[in-house]
């Protein structure tokens, strides 16, 4: 979408920005109520971002993860619209 980018923070030092150049992983959405989660683990002393499923996902259902970003001043709007939605993404 328009002003949209796909950050991950891989560590204290270490962000990818996947907006432009990256696998299908880049286009997953944020839901306060999501389905999967993400981690970060090392393979072969490479950090890699891993996608693992919280509950069993239907044919067509979105590939969703909280994307926990930092707590600051200005809040980001939170449009997943689920019941428990936290209205924001920080």
């Amino acid at each position: 979408g328009i002003g949209s980018s796909s950050l991950f923070r891989v560590d204290h030092d270490t962000i990818i920005d996947a907006t432009k150049c990256g696998n299908l992983a880049r286009f997953i959405n944020h839901c306060c109520t999501p389905n999967c989660y993400a981690k970060v683990i090392t393979i072969e002393a490479q950090k890699k971002i891993v996608i693992y499923s919280k509950q069993a996902i239907g044919v067509n259902e979105e590939i969703t993860y909280d994307y926990k970003f930092p707590i600051e001043d200005t809040k980001i709007p939170c449009l997943c619209r689920t019941e428990s939605c936290l209205r924001s993404l920080n």
